[in-house]
């Protein structure tokens, strides 16, 4: 009776180690709100994989930068820490510029320009984060970008000695270019950071602005629409490669679809966040005339900066989406 009792045992024991194996975990950090589009759209993916897969392949998003903070996912998902993370690339700018094209001001300027950059974007990305052992799977913009400000504003004169929250490397130049003071501040900290004086003004979306309740401490935004800049969703090409083909097939297939489902979500948070912080007090303004001029000198100069920097691949990708 013992043995068959111990024969039963080890076999429930091989039954559970099989249904183990038969399901994988990954973790998909991201810097961003549970609200934030991003995060729903995230949440989304995750549950088309799971259901593509018939749970084979179970995705957990930690938004809100409650996994790693934002810098560091790039590294996590690299170093396998996370199997699949969101990053702003345009973070990365400092360790190779091409990662920071879609923050030039005004290169592209609107959501049609914004996708035909991607298309030029996409396939130098898969080769230099093959490099890095990754795989970008799909790419999300972020709303167009306009200036808040606790003051109102005439011309970038306005700005200087402003303490400027800066997140990438151009938005940190953009301050110095108009002699604002950087300040670094991640998306999950500026709420705290304009209600306690940190910062006063910076570049950045509707969304963000609605997501930190911006509305209670700021109250001027100027629609420069200067840039788009981008989320994009890396996988750590071992944990991609391990899968069987038609978990690795749905995988993409949801990307495929999340991108295209992030964009119109994207659309639509601009025009729905603006409406909130207008509706909450903020003044919602088209840029002067000054403002606007200036900062097209900035974008210029920026332009500039980023294609000595960039070198010929950077023309190569400038001339790729100019074409």
């Amino acid at each position: 009776m013992s043995m068959i009792r111990s024969l039963s045992l080890a076999a429930l024991a091989c039954l559970a180690a099989g249904s183990g194996l038969a399901q994988t975990k990954w973790d998909l950090p991201s810097g961003y709100a549970a609200t934030n589009f991003h995060t729903i759209n995230l949440n989304e993916f995750a549950a088309d994989v799971d259901k593509a897969t018939n749970g084979k392949l179970k995705i957990t998003v930690h938004g809100n930068a409650s996994l790693f903070k934002a810098p560091e996912i790039k590294r996590a998902v690299q170093g396998g820490q996370a199997q699949i993370g969101e990053v702003l690339i345009s973070n990365f700018a400092n360790e190779w510029p091409l990662f920071g094209a879609d923050a030039i001001p005004f290169l592209a300027d609107s959501y049609d320009a914004s996708v035909k950059l991607w298309a030029a974007q996409k396939p130098v990305f898969e080769k230099k984060l093959a490099e890095q052992g990754m795989v970008p799977l799909y790419s999300v913009p972020w709303p167009p970008q306009g200036v808040y400000s606790k003051k109102p504003l005439a011309s970038a004169a306005d700005l200087k000695g402003v303490k400027w929250r800066a997140y990438n490397p151009a938005t940190s130049r953009i301050a110095e270019l108009v002699g604002a003071q950087p300040v670094t501040v991640q998306a999950a900290e500026v709420s705290q950071a304009f209600a306690t004086g940190v910062a006063e003004s910076m570049m950045s979306s509707g969304a963000t602005g609605w997501d930190a309740k911006l509305h209670e401490h700021v109250k001027y935004w100027y629609d420069t629409q200067a840039w788009l800049p981008r989320n994009l969703i890396i996988v750590n090409k071992a944990a991609l490669d391990a899968l069987d083909a038609p978990t690795k097939q749905a995988v993409l297939k949801a990307a495929a679809d999340a991108e295209a489902r992030g964009l119109a979500a994207s659309k639509k948070a601009n025009t729905e966040s603006l409406d909130k912080l207008k509706g909450g007090g903020m003044n919602i303004l088209p840029p002067p005339a000054a403002l606007s001029a200036d900062m097209k000198k900035v974008g210029a100069t920026l332009l500039k900066e980023w294609l000595d920097k960039a070198g010929p691949e950077g023309k190569q990708l400038v001339d790729a989406y100019s074409k």
